[in-house]
């Protein structure tokens, strides 16, 4: 007996083995129930998904000899013809290869004509969008008002290739990528099937590489079973197919960590020597890292990793953030694209595993912003320190010499430190302030002009705005102020920006002599704190 591919071998023939689709199944079912047949009907959706097969069935079930119904018999000779693809009354057209008006009218002359021996004259039409503008013009009035022993049944995988005028004259119908535990478990049915030996891991690689097809699922599950002789294991399609197997994309991706460009660039050199392609380089590296960002999202979920989470590096997927997988990723993507303009496609991917292996010090502006924005909001958060820890300790006093008297003077009395002075601030320091910075900063003078009044308690002194507009521009500059403020006065106070609503209220911007925050973002940064000459900030 001649070989059968799987995939005419397990082609649907009823409306309950139609795999994924079950809003078209639900519809269709329904209108053939209450016999609400359109005249016209547009499948649309990816490539191998079930639409020309619903077409057949669909046709089964409005010509099987039984009457109109939602089971076909499949043994009448109506429909063992249209299984076949052999039915008088029932016409499938390429749209690819017949794409000339005069093919159209061919179809306009024949539904002149009633059926041979069916209830129905039914026109599949394939790859739809393929027809020509003069084409699909010329098939405008007859699927507008077709006699009633017509239906049409158009397919395409480029739905917004076939115009308005006529998927308006139809009932469309999407149908959808089928999910990866769907076509794993009709792989697995067409191994026990054909006595096929399997690993589940094996198996679920075939129905990631489908992408959502269940032809192309079959049509590589054919070829695997062809390579395997009877046993499809995981290790034999790594061998034969040229893949790079999981545990050694975690060894890469640990030397890129570590920072280890030699034995990066020396293991990619291997891979390559195996006979994996530069771009099947690319694209595995790629699938890597994308599913360890789901997994540093704490996605788990087998069938949208698209593997087992615990496959993974774990020491890869903590040692980077988020956004540095969303950097790898963005550089893996743009490599591709770019490789086939590439002088050398080698030499471009030994330069990302190069600059791949420096990723763990790379500077991603998000994390940088959201670091300064968490360092600002324990600075502001933090309670002011004590002036009395900032003031350093007495020397200590040297021993006395053994020559000495025994009678050493009491020195646990001191006399208390004189108290400081509370600053005294009027209207002329105010004028000597907005002289000063006439010549600096002009703008920063006139927001002085909107001070309404100003407080003094203890060393704080406190401007008070009539607007927050203008109380936020001067809070923008408030170390200038201060340090204009010292000049004048000569010493240092605390300066605080307000306005007329909450003049009692310390603003965050308060600025004092505490340099412990400074310190810390010193500390941080490793910088050292720079004032502009011009300006004083």
């Amino acid at each position: 007996m001649a070989f059968e591919i799987t995939a005419s071998r397990r082609r649907p023939q009823r409306f309950s083995e139609l795999s994924g689709q079950n809003f078209v199944v639900s519809t269709l079912m329904s209108s053939i129930r209450q016999e609400r047949i359109a005249h016209a009907y547009l499948f649309s959706g990816p490539r191998g998904v079930g639409k020309t097969s619903a077409a057949r069935i669909l046709a089964k079930s409005l010509n099987c000899e039984k009457g109109i119904t939602t089971e076909p018999c499949g043994s009448c000779p109506s429909c063992h013809e249209i299984t076949a693809g052999s039915a008088l009354d029932v016409i499938e057209i390429d749209g690819a290869s017949n794409t000339s008006v005069n093919d159209i009218r061919t179809i306009k002359d024949e539904v002149l004509f009633a059926p041979n021996s069916s209830r129905y004259k039914i026109y599949i039409i394939d790859e739809v969008h393929m027809l020509s503008n003069s084409a699909f013009n010329a098939l405008l009035k007859t699927i507008e008002e077709p006699p009633p022993y017509v239906i049409f049944i158009f397919a395409t995988t480029e739905v917004h290739k076939v115009p308005a005028t006529i998927r308006s004259r139809c009932q469309q119908f999407h149908f959808q990528l089928i999910s990866l535990e769907v076509i794993k478990q009709k792989l697995q049915d067409a191994c026990d099937e054909s006595a096929v030996i399997y690993e589940e891991e094996a198996l679920f690689w075939i129905a990631k590489e489908a992408t959502g097809s269940l032809r192309d699922a079959y049509t590589l599950f054919d070829q695997i079973v062809s390579i395997s002789d009877g046993n499809i294991r995981m290790s034999m399609i790594r061998d034969k197919m040229g893949l790079i197997g999981v545990d050694v994309i975690n060894t890469l991706a640990e030397h890129m960590v570590d920072g280890d460009r030699q034995k990066a660039v020396e293991l990619l050199h291997s891979i390559i020597a195996q006979g994996v392609s530069i771009e099947k380089c690319i694209i595995d590296l790629t699938e890597y890292f994308r599913t360890a960002l789901l997994i540093k999202e704490h996605i788990t979920k087998e069938s949208i990793l698209g593997a087992k989470a615990e496959h993974f590096s774990a020491k890869v997927i903590d040692a980077l953030a988020a956004e540095q997988i969303e950097g790898i990723l963005d550089l893996l993507l743009n490599l591709y694209r770019n490789i086939r303009f590439s002088l050398n496609q080698r030499f471009e991917l030994e330069l990302a595993i190069s600059r791949l292996c420096s990723i763990q010090y790379a500077v991603v502006p998000s994390v940088l912003v959201r670091q300064i924005k968490e360092l600002k909001e324990e600075l502001l958060n933090a309670p002011p320190p004590s002036r009395a820890a900032q003031r350093p300790k007495p020397p200590a006093q040297p021993a006395a010499p053994k020559s000495a008297p025994s009678v050493v003077p009491d020195r646990t009395k001191r006399p208390a430190a004189a108290p400081e002075k509370s600053v005294v601030i009027s209207a002329k320091h105010i004028e000597m302030l907005q002289a000063q910075l006439k010549q600096k900063s002009p703008a920063l003078a006139s927001t002085l002009q909107q001070i309404t009044s100003w407080e003094v308690e203890d060393r704080t002194i406190r401007f008070i705005f009539g607007s927050n507009f203008t109380a936020e521009r001067a809070r923008e500059h408030v170390v200038v102020l201060r340090n204009e403020l010292r000049t004048i006065l000569g010493t240092d106070i605390t300066l605080d920006i307000s306005t007329g609503k909450d003049s009692k209220q310390p603003t965050r911007e308060a600025v004092t002599e505490d340099d412990d925050a400074i310190e810390k973002v010193k500390s941080i940064f490793r910088g050292e704190l720079y004032t502009n000459p011009n300006t004083g900030e």
